[in-house]
């Protein structure tokens, strides 16, 4: 496999030493906030709104969405599980596995446990199409999942009327420790006659990725991205944002509405669970941002992907 690094031909540099640094800090100073008792707003969600024929998204959590576009549901980075290896679940999923439509495309970004599990693609079942970065395939067939499309960056899927095409991220794949960055990353850009959405994945900021996404795609309607999973900034920095940082990364895009996503369901990093959303919209009021294009959703909370508007900041 190759070595891939990322726009910049870096790659987060924080190693063994680095992590015990971080969980040394986290016990001298108290930071692991287990007494955390924030509980991220969510809806009872039957999976009937999935259902409806025109275009929605729903939050599942984390990074996980189902959207309806061009006629197709297509779920993203899904995790259903309760807990990711020793982390567990702080809310359930916005939609229990067994109440979600067939889902037709799988979209992954990357290879990270909580935004590749394989137990959760395995209750998808065989029938999605998962589209998947280059050499993260190999994972999904080991998981008896067929139908499985490797892009490069800037490569594209078409299926219908939806193509879907892998754009770069500010970030590093590792699932065991000889695979490190062995396996590409990205995230997705879907065109659907009801529009453009762009989902982040994982990334840090950089002005050199969203600007290149978004001189490629200069109509995004929605920008999903990431706004926890940012404290100790040290050692998140290289590889997560915070929610100015998406802000910023909203901006640089051009995009229509900004949907949070990334914060809220795994306690990943240090800082308190519901702190990422109050940052968030502190930083689109002092901005003066319309309020309607910021979109922070309860889990399990469906919207509809209405018509297109203008965008910029």
């Amino acid at each position: 496999m190759p070595l891939y690094t990322n726009l910049d031909g870096t790659t987060p540099d924080k190693r063994l030493g680095d992590l015990l640094k971080w969980q040394l800090a986290r016990i001298r100073d108290k930071k692991w906030r287990n007494s955390d008792r924030f509980v991220t707003p969510r809806r009872d969600n039957d999976g009937s709104s999935l259902t409806d024929p025109s275009a929605h998204l729903t939050w599942i959590g984390h990074a996980s969405f189902v959207k309806r576009l061009a006629g197709k549901l297509v779920a993203t980075d899904p995790i259903l599980v309760p807990r990711i290896g020793t982390i567990k679940r702080h809310t359930a999923p916005g939609v229990a596995t067994e109440d979600l439509p067939p889902i037709d495309v799988v979209t992954i970004s990357h290879t990270h446990y909580d935004h590749l599990d394989v137990a959760s693609l395995k209750a998808l079942g065989r029938a999605p199409t998962y589209v998947v970065p280059r050499d993260c395939g190999e994972i999904l067939h080991e998981a008896g999942l067929p139908n499985v499309v490797e892009l490069g960056w800037f490569e594209t899927f078409t299926t219908g009327a939806l193509k879907i095409t892998l754009v770069p991220a500010q970030h590093w794949s590792m699932r065991l420790p000889w695979d490190r960055n062995r396996r590409l990353w990205g995230g997705f850009v879907y065109e659907a006659p009801e529009g453009t959405s762009y989902h982040a994945g994982d990334t840090a900021f950089s002005e050199r990725v969203f600007c290149a996404i978004g001189e490629r795609f200069p109509k995004i309607d929605y920008a999903l991205l990431p706004i926890g999973a940012y404290d100790p900034v040290w050692f998140m920095q290289e590889q997560h944002m915070g929610p100015e940082e998406a802000g910023r990364a909203w901006e640089l895009l051009g995009a229509g509405h900004l949907v949070a996503m990334h914060w809220g369901t795994f306690k990943l990093t240090d800082e308190p669970l519901g702190e990422p959303p109050e940052r968030m919209r502190a930083w689109w009021r002092g901005r003066g941002h319309a309020e309607d294009r910021l979109w922070i959703l309860d889990i399990g909370e469906t919207r509809a992907l209405g018509p297109k508007i203008s965008r910029g900041a």
